[in-house]
């Protein structure tokens, strides 16, 4: 029986770590090519051969998501290895956490180049060839404290609630192109971004999940899939939550 993504080529940012790469061991089982792009082309490389030595077509992709010419220079990347692209995940993301008044505009500008600037990035470049083709899935990794906000996080949750605007506002743009833009909204998920808190804060957080447990980077990657595959695609502009009852 073919696979749900047979043929279809992914680019997920932040695709060689945490999150981003379990989205493209979901991606890649279902029967999709995966272009992992990381900041460091070693750590790049490192999970592609990784995944090709599971069997699975991984191309390793060097980009700052931050700067125009990488985001451009990935996609092309991915084009003239496959041809073409359907999937782009931007799961790429820093955090500079601090009190307002303590932080530097250093640390605010940092995080949101990254986050907020370098999806609108991607999502700028992958859309020329996605309308070409006439069929795209775009998803944005958030966050619940774009949502709700946190303090200490002025920086990320900007950034965050950001994604969330432009997720509504390039689904309106592009779906008449059949190209279907959508986020999630990960609580807390065990990734290295966290795995260094007190234990103090990681119980705070627990507290407040109706499920009592952190997530894991494959319960998102599940909902992501999702959302790249043939299943939404009556599916478009929405956030979707993926943080165990955090936010209701």
């Amino acid at each position: 029986m073919a696979k749900a993504l047979e043929g279809r080529v992914a680019l997920v940012t932040g695709g060689a770590r945490g999150i981003g790469k379990a989205v493209c061991l979901r991606l890649a089982a279902e029967g999709a090519k995966v272009a992992m792009a990381d900041i460091l082309p070693e750590v790049a490389e490192s999970s592609a051969k990784e995944f090709r030595d599971m069997g699975y077509d991984a191309l390793a992709v060097t980009a700052n998501v931050a700067k125009v010419e990488d985001a451009d220079n990935a996609i092309k990347s991915v084009i003239d290895k496959y041809g073409r692209i359907d999937i782009l995940v931007n799961c790429a993301g820093i955090t500079k956490d601090n009190l307002m008044l303590r932080m530097s505009e250093q640390d605010w500008d940092a995080v949101i180049a990254v986050n907020l600037k370098g999806t609108y990035n991607m999502i700028k470049a992958a859309s020329r060839p996605m309308m070409k083709a006439r069929y795209g899935k775009i998803v944005n990794v958030s966050s619940v404290v774009g949502r709700a906000g946190n303090a200490g996080q002025v920086n990320y949750s900007a950034s965050k609630a950001g994604v969330i605007g432009v997720t509504k506002s390039v689904a309106k743009e592009l779906g008449s192109r059949n190209i279907y833009v959508n986020a999630v909204a990960p609580g807390f998920i065990e990734t290295d971004m966290t795995k260094n808190l007190p234990e103090e804060s990681k119980k705070a957080f627990v507290d407040f999940i109706a499920l009592k447990r952190a997530g894991k980077p494959e319960d998102v990657a599940n909902v992501i899939y999702f959302l790249c595959s043939p299943d939404s695609d009556y599916v478009t502009g929405q956030v979707i939550n993926v943080c165990g009852g955090f936010l209701m």
